[in-house]
């Protein structure tokens, strides 16, 4: 991992981005921008064909955003802010920086809208993500998963809901949306990406994509 002296914006115009941070993952699909103030650990990878665009903000810029890493839903005129100032051509800096105060003022009154993983620490926990990072499509029920480690369900479901605030259910499908958004950005079609991460229908898998994404899996592809 690596930290910054300057705060920056992250996004894909193509593909999808994770950005990793000790706190857990985020996924940044195209209809999303990351922020990472400055001095924050993290990295950065790309999946599918992705086109990465960055854009550094001055400092008496990013005290108006979160003091915090954060992602953002971005509308057409921040999608397209975003492309003009990585198009480096016909632009004197007087232009660019009226172009980042525009941004800025849409990332504002945009929602905080991210898609996050979060890590766990209790090493319990740890062993079950490990398996259902290998395996997302895993459907072996919790008790089961927890016996390896002599954890009851009662008391990895407290776990949960203590160390990441959301039920093991919950991470499991924010887990599955991750990866399905990386398979979809490799070029995989619906029913392969509903089945690799554990759907038994691809409508089941639309609909819960639809309801995290904001878009169907399909019409994401596209």
């Amino acid at each position: 991992m690596h930290s910054h002296p300057r705060g920056h914006l992250v996004y894909a115009a193509r593909g999808v981005l994770s950005v990793h941070t000790e706190r857990g993952t985020s996924i940044v699909p195209a209809n999303r921008v990351a922020w990472t103030p400055a001095g924050f650990s993290h990295y950065h990878r790309a999946h599918g064909g992705t086109d990465m665009r960055i854009e550094f903000l001055p400092a008496s810029l990013a005290r108006l955003v979160p003091d915090h890493p954060a992602v953002f839903t971005a509308s057409d005129l921040a999608r397209e802010l975003l492309l003009a100032l990585s198009d480096t051509r016909d632009r004197d800096r007087f232009a660019r920086a009226r172009l980042r105060r525009v941004l800025v003022d849409e990332l504002r009154q945009a929602r905080e809208q991210p898609l996050h993983l979060p890590e766990p620490r209790d090493d319990r926990l740890r062993a079950i993500a490990r398996t259902l990072y290998a395996n997302p499509g895993d459907n072996t029920p919790l008790a089961e998963l927890g016996r390896a480690s002599g954890a009851s369900a009662r008391t990895l479901s407290r776990l949960f809901h203590d160390e990441l605030g959301m039920t093991f259910y919950q991470w499991r499908t924010q887990l599955r949306i991750h990866r399905a958004l990386v398979l979809l950005a490799d070029g995989h079609d619906t029913t392969h990406v509903a089945h690799a991460c554990g759907w038994a229908n691809p409508s089941g898998f639309i609909a819960a994509f639809t309801a995290v994404i904001g878009t169907t899996p399909g019409r994401y592809r596209s």
